[in-house]
């Protein structure tokens, strides 16, 4: 069992919807502006009492239930960027500490609080992202640093606060981490994944059937 922890530092849901231009998403709106809360937050499987998405086709469901993002890696955004990045300012739902979310292995489990949560995928950065970073070639930059945070599925409902302990408690043994799925710089890796962890979402197994069609591309060029 990993003693692996970390903390969080704040705990975000939806402040407001907000209207997107129609070139950043066809659905109009985005629940994407959200802002931390003092009060301990209910945890249930489609995600934090008082959050929800607006683009239901492309986000949100039981693996995209819960979003964290690691509070060194929104540091280097904001020296890179010039301006404070507060919590919430990725769209996620926990901003942690101590733990390299963007590396943590699909499938480990994590207990904050008495809620059990499973690391279930990269975040995928889309148009509507990039509208509400307002930086320059945001997903291509996004993309190249790699640093995507974590969907998380809840495995066991409960709920989650300022301060409370993250504690790995789970990793699996095929090692397959965030970024190596986000990446796919090694498809037939990413197979493993696919025996190892049976109940990834259909999105997973799409994004690993798009690493081999671009590998196979670009070995036939």
């Amino acid at each position: 069992m990993s003693t692996a922890t970390g903390q969080v530092l704040a705990v975000c849901v939806v402040h407001a919807e907000l209207e997107v231009p129609a070139k950043s998403s066809k659905v109009g709106r985005t629940a994407i502006d959200k802002r931390p809360v003092p009060h301990r937050v209910r945890v249930k499987a489609l995600g934090l009492d008082g959050d929800h998405v607006c683009d239901t086709k492309n986000h949100g469901g039981v693996h995209q239930a819960v979003y964290a993002y690691a509070e060194e890696d929104a540091a280097r955004w904001a020296e890179e960027l010039g301006r404070e990045l507060a919590p919430g300012w990725f769209g996620e739902n926990l901003r942690v500490s101590g733990l390299p979310v963007s590396d943590a292995v699909i499938g480990e489990h994590w207990t904050i609080g008495d809620t059990l949560l499973e690391v279930s995928a990269p975040r995928v950065p889309c148009a509507t992202f990039q509208w509400r970073t307002g930086e320059p070639q945001w997903v291509k930059r996004f993309t190249a640093q790699a640093n995507t945070g974590a969907y998380l599925r809840v495995l066991t409902e409960g709920a989650i606060g300022i301060g409370d302990q993250v504690r790995v408690v789970h990793v699996p043994a095929h090692g397959v981490t965030v970024r190596d799925l986000f990446t796919g710089t090694d498809p037939e890796r990413l197979d493993t994944l696919l025996a190892a962890e049976p109940t990834i979402s259909d999105d997973v197994r799409m994004q690993i059937d798009r690493h081999h069609r671009r590998h196979a591309g670009a070995a036939r060029r």
